[in-house]
């Protein structure tokens, strides 16, 4: 049954106005990083302005923009690296060799996401302390890997069950080990969604501030911590955090824009048979 053209305008319509109000933001914020700071705080906003580019030039001139940058891409890649090697034989595990305590299990691990972060910051800390990992990438790298392994599990866990069971029998039947079955079976069969998990591990890496502003200073410092500089107890530069927050955003924001097909697809795997 065909949609008449008035639903299709609507929907059209809507879909246009709610795309609008998630990207508003981050064009705001991308026009305020091109004023002064006078003009950042004018009242009323300014919308038609001459651009220039003091904001950006104070920022290089503070700040390493390429040092927080590297950093960002090792701890988000490495986060997610460990994750996945993590969370696949965990997958395969519980997906096709389930036991009673399947299900309690897969409750539990996504529960602990449910947990606010502040209340386990003082253990955490503490431990940091003691292994000298403060302000290490190896110790964000470890705590971005935990800190997504719930949803990378669960996720994985979902895409193994949407495989036939019968490819990895006739894989053991004809001498497949479970490395064999794994690597050269199950991978390839679900790297869609595979694809579209380890993308969205490695945006919620990207993204995370919290432990980034709490267990580091400089020295492992990712594009968070960049951007939280720009704020002091003068009060708040604008202009300044709107080009820190610009140039913070713009790398996962082009990486997102080219691989959306890819999540697109790895998200709706298995859902059209």
């Amino acid at each position: 049954m065909r949609s008449s053209p008035l639903k299709t305008l609507l929907t059209t319509l809507l879909g246009w106005i709610v795309a609008f109000a998630l990207f508003f933001p981050i064009f705001w914020m991308v026009l305020t990083s091109f004023k002064t700071e006078l003009g950042a705080i004018s009242t009323p906003p300014e919308v038609f302005f001459r651009p220039v580019i003091t904001a950006y030039q104070e920022v290089q001139a503070r700040s390493n923009y390429l040092h927080f940058a590297l950093n960002s891409i090792l701890i988000s890649v490495g986060g997610t690296l460990v994750a996945m090697l993590l969370s696949i034989p965990a997958a395969y595990a519980m997906a096709f060799h389930p036991s009673h305590r399947t299900r309690s299990t897969l409750l539990w691990m996504l529960s602990t996401k449910m947990l606010p972060p502040v209340g386990v910051l003082v253990p955490i800390y503490l431990l940091f302390r003691t292994s000298h990992l403060l302000d290490s990438r190896i110790g964000l790298i470890g705590i971005y890997a935990l800190m997504n392994l719930p949803i990378v599990v669960w996720m994985l866990f979902t895409f193994f069950r949407e495989m036939p069971k019968d490819i990895l029998e006739a894989g053991r039947m004809d001498g497949a080990t479970t490395w064999n079955e794994v690597v050269h079976l199950l991978m390839p069969l679900t790297l869609p969604g595979m694809a579209s998990t380890a993308l969205l591990s490695l945006i919620l890496c990207w993204n995370e501030a919290f432990w980034s502003l709490n267990l580091t200073s400089s020295s492992a410092a990712p594009l968070t911590t960049f951007i939280a500089s720009f704020s002091s107890p003068e009060g708040l530069f604008f202009a300044k955090l709107s080009a820190a927050s610009t140039l913070a955003v713009a790398p996962i924001l082009v990486f997102g824009w080219i691989s959306q097909r890819q999540l697109v697809r790895g998200l709706t795997f298995g859902a059209v048979k």
